[in-house]
């Protein structure tokens, strides 16, 4: 296993804060407590009870500390949290994903935590994974620290590929390699594809990626319409209009890519590794591999950090429960036991049983992604650029732009 952990699908979290200070009894003495608040969007609805166990393993440990949960489903998250932020009412401590990372820390809405990092005798950085940790930077300031990671690879339908007598893929597999065999799986009679990637900006800057190329230069300048990315483009577009082995919006007929593959429609699909426990119901053989690469290889990576306000009047407290929830031991356990995305930690004694959950059987492809992660450009402006884009991308799926035209009209945008 390598230890070189990053954060996914994915996903990165930060802490905000808004505290009180309140009484409760201990036997027969008043002890007073400090309260904080904490914003959660990932542990609901189906890790509430996970979340519980580590905010109790906190509180056992931190006597004097109070935390008082706040759960609000991913939706509508952000939406209540810029509300609370703008009535002056942030909780301490909340969780961003990496998407949205760079943009409250932009604002300056972020506690800068890097003097509570050096005046910790207990914290070592060495506990996280480097480029993890170092994702939740700005300006050369930690004002957040990473808890969980996700990423996403290739599944596979065995019992598909064992029909079409092909070879499963391989770490090393290539585009070409790809499309040679999504062509010989797809079955149009029986409405089977090949393969399956969205065409949208989350998908692209990764493809780009493969290809060689990226969104931005080393000056921070916007690069969307190079060759690299043209062909990028054309490549995630013409397998659905020219090879045909991916369906088109109107083959899915408003259904998941998720439901195809456990349909038994797709022989391979792109998609995260928090799809393992819905795929365990399926009723075929199927296995993940790290995604083809181009001329390079990179994989996505999704992370959620804590980040604590700049307004909270609880700091210190604020601090403690943001690098118990990223880094304790136990809370590591909790969320591999249950599935929870991964803690992105390097200690390989906690990481080892999830190789060894099972089904998928070639789960170290999990952490082989990791050595080809690619993040998305760090740019406040990235949710724009990016809903931008989609439209573009589905003018070139109709037909009614081309790959250059598309990327050329973006650049012109966002120059």
């Amino acid at each position: 296993m390598k230890k070189k952990l990053f954060f996914g699908s994915l996903i990165a979290m930060s802490m905000f804060g808004l505290a009180a200070c309140g009484t409760q009894k201990t036997g027969s003495k008043d002890t007073k407590k400090t309260e904080i608040t904490y914003y959660s969007f990932s542990a609901t609805p189906d890790y509430e009870e996970q979340l519980n166990e580590m905010i109790d393993n906190f509180e056992k440990e931190n006597k004097d500390i109070k935390v008082n949960v706040q759960l609000v489903p991913y939706n509508d998250y952000f939406t209540k949290l810029q509300t609370l932020m703008a009535g002056d009412k942030a909780p301490d401590v909340f969780e961003l994903n990496y998407e949205n990372f760079v943009s409250y820390a932009d604002k300056g809405a972020l506690l800068d935590l890097d003097g509570y990092l050096e005046k910790d005798e207990s914290f070592n950085k060495e506990t996280y994974n480097k480029e993890a940790f170092e994702a939740y930077q700005y300006n050369g300031k930690q004002y957040g620290l990473v808890e969980s990671f996700s990423n996403v690879v290739t599944f596979y339908n065995k019992d598909l590929f064992d029909q079409a007598k092909v070879d499963y893929p391989t770490e090393d597999w290539t585009w070409k390699d790809e499309i040679k065999t999504a062509n010989k799986l797809t079955n149009a009679d029986e409405n089977i594809w090949g393969t399956y990637a969205p065409v949208t900006m989350n998908e692209f800057y990764k493809v780009a990626a493969q290809n060689g190329g990226s969104l931005k230069n080393d000056k921070g300048e916007w690069t969307i319409n190079t060759p690299e990315n043209v062909e990028a483009l054309e490549y995630m577009v013409n397998n659905v209009i020219k090879e045909k082995n991916t369906p088109s919006p109107e083959d899915m007929s408003g259904q998941l890519s998720e439901d195809l593959f456990m349909n038994g429609q797709l022989g391979m699909l792109h998609t995260g590794i928090w799809m393992f426990g819905m795929f365990e119901e399926a009723d075929f053989n199927w296995d993940i591999q790290v995604e083809a690469g181009n001329t390079n290889k990179a994989t996505h990576f999704f992370a959620n950090g804590l980040a604590v306000s700049k307004d909270t009047e609880n700091a210190d407290a604020s601090y403690k429960l943001a690098k118990f929830m990223s880094s304790d031991e136990s809370v590591s356990k909790i969320r591999i036991d249950s599935g929870w995305e991964l803690p992105a930690i390097t200690n390989e004694d906690i990481l080892s049983p999830y190789l060894e959950k099972g089904n998928p059987e070639n789960r170290e492809a999990v952490f082989k992604s990791l050595d080809y992660l690619t993040l998305p450009p760090v740019d406040p402006e990235w949710s724009k650029v990016s809903d931008e884009a989609d439209k573009e991308f589905q003018k070139v799926l109709l037909g009614t732009e081309t790959a250059k035209e598309a990327l050329d009209n973006l650049q012109n945008k966002f120059k």
